[in-house]
């Protein structure tokens, strides 16, 4: 059965790929992002099945809007995706208040909001799927790109849990977590720390030059990747986490044995700090 989407972040990159895949396999969608004309150029082939819609994410208002305007024109949603977003390099202490606040508002509080304002529509009618995209930098964290781990990681954690607080209610809840695709993110949407400190100019430097070297040259295809997304939210049964790009496993795995050693050095210290005769905490994870 074809289905309604509302993509945020639609004008490029994985929004843009997402857009295009959706609509050519005949479903409807609402395009979203801050550039008009580049939806409109998405969206004229289409017809009435694509509605191009500005919207800056980080407005409450517009955010309302847009999603009235959706239900106004096809009803309802049946897959809310939260693609929109930007990277941010260079030491954490470079990093004005301003700035930390505004990687926050685009990368976490849009996309949890979203996903806030449309769980009533999704509700009544006990079906739907939200999908938040992330960043294998949800999961491992890297130097020069801490304020960008952060947004992603609080992400992670939101999703993770309104995965469980909704699946009983038919609504479907996955993390999309790419390592390096060929996608704006190494260009001109990164974002960098105003402040200079000689003390990082190293790190800075090496963080710079990484991003120029990798501009266009990311091993993912986000066409590819879009069809990954298009698939698992076809299959019968969602992952809440849908990793993509070889990169982004291996380096899952070395995190996870990094951690595991991590954690071994101090673990019988840590476990014997219970008082005597206290029970253990009964919640478990899922």
């Amino acid at each position: 059965m074809s289905k309604i989407w509302f993509i945020t972040g639609a004008s490029s990159g994985f929004g843009k790929a997402l857009a295009e895949q959706v609509l050519a396999r005949g479903d409807r969608a609402v395009l979203t992002a801050r550039r008009l004309d580049a939806l409109q150029a998405i969206a004229a082939p289409h017809g009435e099945r694509a509605l191009a819609v500005a919207l800056d994410v980080t407005d409450a208002d517009a955010r309302a809007a847009a999603l009235q305007t959706a239900i106004e024109a096809f009803g309802h949603i049946d897959v809310l995706a939260n693609i929109a977003g930007a990277g941010s390099y260079g030491a954490l202490e470079e990093y004005t208040s301003a700035q930390i606040r505004a990687q926050m508002e685009l990368n976490f509080f849009a996309a949890a909001e979203l996903s806030r304002e449309v769980l009533p529509l999704m509700r009544a009618r006990r079906s739907g799927h939200i999908l938040n995209l992330t960043s294998i930098a949800g999961l491992v964290a890297f130097p020069a790109c801490g304020l960008y781990n952060a947004s992603k990681f609080a992400l992670e954690g939101f999703t993770e849990a309104l995965h469980h607080e909704v699946k009983p209610l038919g609504i479907r809840v996955t993390l999309i977590e790419p390592g390096a695709f060929r996608t704006d993110f190494a260009g001109s949407a990164a974002m960098k720390a105003e402040r200079e400190i000689a003390d990082y100019a190293e790190l800075n430097a090496g963080m710079t030059e990484y991003f120029a070297s990798q501009d266009g040259q990311q091993m993912g295809d986000p066409v590819k990747g879009a069809q990954v997304i298009v698939d698992m939210v076809d299959s019968a049964v969602a992952p809440v986490r849908l990793l993509l790009g070889e990169d982004a496993y291996e380096l899952w795995d070395s995190a996870v044995a990094s951690r595991k050693q991590d954690f071994a050095q101090w673990q019988a210290r840590g476990k014997d700090t219970a008082i005597p005769g206290a029970g253990k905490n009964p919640v478990q994870a899922l």
